[in-house]
């Protein structure tokens, strides 16, 4: 990724976006140029926030959209690059080795997650590879907070099937700080303990259901589940205090003085500097003042059904292969598991009593992951810009990743052969008789692509699609063009 950005970013001219585009400010030297011209497609669309953010604070308003655990780790790796480069050098430097090593981190975590949900080391390998390659590869290699999440994100619900619930907190926690889209993990959290109470229930003694030390049970439940809860919340509340004190307190002053430019670009574009004297923003008089939401209704135009309109339906079209994966990846699982859904997971199955849950995609572990992709599919299709489905599902949901995966594995007989474990011969992953010593490849995304004629049209489409998002998106987004 990195390597074809530079490429395409050196032969195809920027296009001249309406974004978000602070001046440079100060003498560029001939390492800067050298660092610009390698990494600069890395610095696009949002990725000039959190530059921005990394070298001058929250000085706008709208900067607050972006949280801050990305700009700040950027800022701190900006300090191991030679002073005599110009901060954007060293904050695009950065951003480059830390996205690389978080993205590789990720793709690990996600195999970890993997195999500890789907009981398939093959199925759970080929996701983490579909992630590698995966349709939001660009915004996993720019400057963004996707790798960062990602890998927040996976490792915290792996340590929680694990049983490791602080460090699963801990690490939700961080994720809610890099993203806000983190809060809503606060729900793999509150289904671990009622499910677990829930089983507790099915299979204690009667002595378990006695009233005074069920309610002992109950309380126990929902304290942890709140303090959990509240450490996820944490960072964000914080953040949210940090800007109402930048924005709203009375006589705020700045530890930095503006440049001219900088003022001249916020009078020119309508927006509000910290610190500067003049009413104070409409957010600050809210009862609960949320700073995030204010920007994201304001400056974007984000609400329900607010992009349903026709000029939109290109970037309808954009969000349409993951809006289909998503749909059909729930609609796979519920058809599948209709009781299971319907009791929300908590009823107590006969192969749980037998000890033999089923596994892969279909199975019931897989549910809570299931309802998360699904509430968030749902969510960023009616309020949010919609192209940025792909991006916001693939850095937050392994479903994205588990369903091709699954797929894959399912009907495609070039994997079969190959000996994965699928139902049909139920083998560990490795290579079949047949291919040994013919140079096959391990990788099975390589090994599909290889023999791309002799693979199913759906093998074909669901790789096309990962393969075609990957490279539009380092050819578009890193030369100023829409993308997702």
């Amino acid at each position: 990724s990195l390597v074809f950005q530079a490429v395409f970013n050196l032969l195809i001219p920027d296009h001249s976006a309406d974004a978000f585009s602070p001046p440079r400010l100060g003498s560029r030297g001939p390492w800067d140029a050298l660092v610009e011209r390698l990494l600069g497609g890395l610095g696009r669309w949002d990725a000039e926030h959190f530059l921005f953010i990394a070298e001058r604070g929250y000085l706008l308003e709208h900067n607050c959209a972006f949280l801050p655990l990305f700009p700040l780790s950027l800022r701190a790796l900006a300090c191991l690059w030679p002073p005599q480069l110009q901060p954007r050098s060293r904050l695009l430097l950065s951003a480059a080795l830390l996205n690389a090593l978080l993205s590789v981190l990720a793709a690990a975590a996600l195999y970890g997650l993997g195999r500890a949900v789907l009981r398939r080391r093959a199925e759970a390998f080929l996701a983490a590879l579909l992630f590698s390659l995966g349709p939001a590869g660009v915004f996993m290699a720019a400057a963004y907070s996707e790798s960062m999440f990602a890998f927040l994100a996976f490792s915290a619900m792996w340590q929680l099937e694990k049983g490791q619930s602080w460090l699963s907190g801990l690490l939700f926690s961080l994720a809610s700080g890099a993203r806000a889209n983190g809060l809503i993990n606060a729900g793999f959290f509150l289904y671990s303990r009622g499910k677990r109470f829930a089983l507790q229930l099915q299979v204690g003694s009667a002595s378990v259901r006695k009233l005074p030390l069920m309610w002992k049970q109950v309380l126990s439940l929902a304290s942890s589940a709140a303090l959990m809860c509240a450490g996820i919340f944490l960072p964000f509340a914080l953040f949210q205090y940090y800007a109402y004190v930048r924005f709203c307190g009375p006589g705020t002053g700045l530890d930095q003085t503006v440049p001219e430019p900088l003022l001249q670009l916020a009078r020119d574009k309508g927006y509000r500097v910290a610190g500067m004297d003049g009413a104070k923003p409409p957010w600050c008089s809210q009862r609960f003042p949320v700073v995030y939401s204010y920007v994201q209704d304001t400056y974007w135009n984000v609400g329900f059904l607010r992009y349903f309109e026709l000029r939109q339906i290109p970037n309808f079209l954009l969000a349409l292969p993951v809006t289909l994966l998503g749909s059909w990846a729930a609609w796979t699982y519920v058809s599948t598991n209709p009781r299971h859904c319907l009791t929300l997971g908590l009823e107590r199955s006969k192969s749980q009593e037998k000890g033999k849950p089923r596994d892969g995609f279909c199975g019931p572990a897989t549910f809570v992951y299931v309802v998360h992709a699904t509430a968030l599919l749902a969510f960023g299709f009616f309020c949010m810009h919609v192209q940025v489905l792909t991006r916001f599902l693939g850095s937050s949901s392994p479903i994205l990743y588990w369903f091709p995966a699954h797929l894959l594995q399912e009907r495609e007989p070039l994997l079969w052969s190959a000996g994965t474990d699928n139902p049909a011969s139920g083998k560990p992953l490795g290579k079949s008789p047949s291919s040994r010593g013919k140079g096959t490849s391990d990788n099975l995304v390589v090994r599909l692509l290889l023999n791309w004629r002799s693979i199913s049209p759906l093998s074909k489409s669901i790789l096309g699609f990962f393969l075609c998002y990957w490279l539009l998106g380092l050819i578009l987004h890193c030369n100023f063009f829409p993308w997702t």
